[in-house]
């Protein structure tokens, strides 16, 4: 990958954002951390248009504490990004677990819930953009560090933060995010793949902005209002369609691509015999999903065009409807990449931060836009165990909730906790982002207070029930066993019909005589007159 262009910035905000760099320049902030956040305020404006939460992220990457900074410093910066570069330092530096590593990947249930986690732990929403564009500059300058830590920030790049922006819509960081991560993780394929487009990106850029000119203009010949956008396809993504569609890179034609957006279904069509007027189209890449929609509902035409310069390019056609339903509804787009059905109270969420990302905002809206994101998501608490796993548990939530989601034993053997290494009540609730180290015993011991509503200690049902079937356990063992019942006396009456129904159950078997042999001495039984006889007793006998 070739060196990010610079972010497009008006003048007046390039000037601000470096005024209040060389002015923590003399207050002794370092060069390398002054270029890093420029670079970073750079992107967030360009994004944004939100010149303080540009200057935050200056302030958060130049400045130790946004708190002790020279009041000089405080005013040239304003009070809205002071504030926001404060809590952007509250937040710490989020990361996962230095022993996780790329052979060691998170399962996506598990990457997902970090992603929560890091949106939960994140106040308001702008903040979220300026981590976005912060990782990316890590990943730029990831080259300066140590091996193992390229490594580390690129596998966070890949899991965490590329799929975040995805999910927001944040195309452009996405896109780097991703790349980056693929040049660390994959140089290989990455290098591979790069030489066979021999083209830099900015050159794939022009040329699509170049497409994207001439069809406007052919299509506003035409009499068809719409709007059109380039979409060239970033290695990362081309190295997936490749692997998911078991195609060889020629096979692949959408390395280049733009995307038509009209009014009508009627409108798709007609713009549809406009590309086909410009650019031989190849028959065997065409796909109506208008007269044939897929199974997620997503609908919109695709065509492969033999493009300028015969390079081969996919235009896409759709409604402003359909794109909306393929952003934003079932048909999301970052659905389709990810795989996965969703949480629906999570994607309704995602979506409330895309609308308040959306607008342009001056400073005057920060109360409204603290008002609009305050209980996103407050009703979830992500907290961490030592090693890095990502705990979800509902609102209230305590460490001995998170004792027995991991584990019921763990749970009842549970006797202390420590979070963030400080030893807290069991009952005291756990707030996004702490981590959480449970302290046991040998043998298990819970109380029966814990299940007290009033105590505090269980906020999840699932708790609950765990530690109700423990204690029914318990119970069960620790009561005697019934005795039998006395059998009840039998009357005269009752004692025949119990042989005549025993006889009716089974008959009555006979037994051989048992034949005993004279013994040479006296008989066992005497008859008077008699002598010596052989005689079989009876069997009552």
């Amino acid at each position: 990958m070739q060196s990010a262009p610079k972010a497009i910035v008006s003048a007046d905000a390039d000037a601000a954002l470096s005024a209040l760099r060389d002015a923590l320049r003399e207050a002794g902030s370092p060069d390398v951390a002054l270029e890093q956040g420029l670079e970073a305020a750079h992107l967030v404006h360009s994004i944004t248009g939100d010149l303080p939460l540009a200057r935050a992220a200056l302030l958060d990457r130049a400045v130790a504490d946004a708190m002790d900074m020279p009041s000089a410093l405080r005013t040239l910066a304003g009070v809205e990004a002071v504030k926001l570069a404060m809590q952007l330092q509250q937040l710490g530096n989020f990361q996962l677990d230095s022993r996780w590593s790329a052979q060691q990947a998170l399962a996506p249930q598990q990457a997902e819930t970090v992603r929560k986690m890091l949106l939960a732990v994140i106040g308001d929403p702008r903040l979220i953009v300026v981590r976005l564009a912060r990782q990316v500059v890590r990943a730029r300058h990831a080259r300066e560090q140590h091996e193992s830590q390229r490594r580390q920030i690129a596998w966070e790049t890949r899991e965490l933060y590329a799929p975040l922006a995805n999910r927001l819509g944040i195309w452009n960081l996405k896109w780097e995010l991703e790349d980056l991560a693929f040049r660390e993780l994959e140089p290989e394929s990455y290098k591979r793949i790069a030489t066979a487009l021999n083209e830099k990106r900015a050159d794939r850029e022009r040329y699509i902005d170049e497409v994207c000119r001439v069809l406007s203009a052919r299509l506003a010949e035409a009499g068809i209002e719409a709007t059109v956008v380039g979409r060239p396809k970033h290695i990362y993504s081309i190295w997936r369609k490749m692997q998911r569609k078991h195609l060889s890179f020629e096979r692949v034609f959408d390395v280049r691509a733009a995307r038509i957006i009209v009014k009508t279904v009627a409108d798709c069509y007609a713009a549809l015999g406009v590309v086909h007027g410009l650019w031989p189209f190849l028959l065997s890449e065409f796909d109506d999903y208008i007269a044939t929609p897929k199974g997620n509902d997503y609908r919109s035409i695709h065509t492969a065009v033999s493009g300028p310069d015969s390079r081969a390019l996919e235009i896409q056609i759709r409604t402003q409807q359909m794109q909306d339903q393929a952003e934003l509804g079932v048909a999301a787009h970052w659905r389709y990449k990810e795989g996965g059905a969703g949480d629906r109270r999570y994607e309704h969420k995602i979506q409330e931060v895309r609308e308040l990302l959306g607008g342009k905002r001056g400073e005057g809206d920060s109360d409204e836009l603290s008002r609009l994101s305050a209980g996103l998501f407050d009703d979830r608490v992500y907290a961490m165990t030592p090693k890095g796993e990502v705990i979800d548990l509902p609102r209230g939530g305590t460490p001995l909730d998170f004792a027995f989601h991991l584990h019921s034993d763990l749970g009842e053997r549970c006797r202390g906790a420590k979070v963030d290494g400080r030893i807290v009540p069991l009952n005291q609730p756990l707030r996004s982002g702490d981590v959480v180290e449970i302290l046991t015993g040998k043998t298990p011991a819970p109380s029966r207070d814990w299940l007290s509503a009033t105590a505090g200690y269980l906020a999840s049902s699932r708790a609950k029930a765990k530690l109700r079937a423990y204690f029914r356990r318990l119970d069960a063992e620790a009561s005697p066993a019934p005795a039998p019942a006395p059998a009840p006396a039998a009357t005269p009456a009752a004692a025949s019909a119990a042989v005549a129904n025993a006889g009716e159950r089974e008959p009555l078997r006979r037994r051989a005589p048992r034949a005993i042999t004279p013994s040479k001495g006296k008989s066992p039984v005497e008859i008077e007159g008699v002598g010596d006889l052989p005689i079989t007793l009876a069997r009552c006998c």
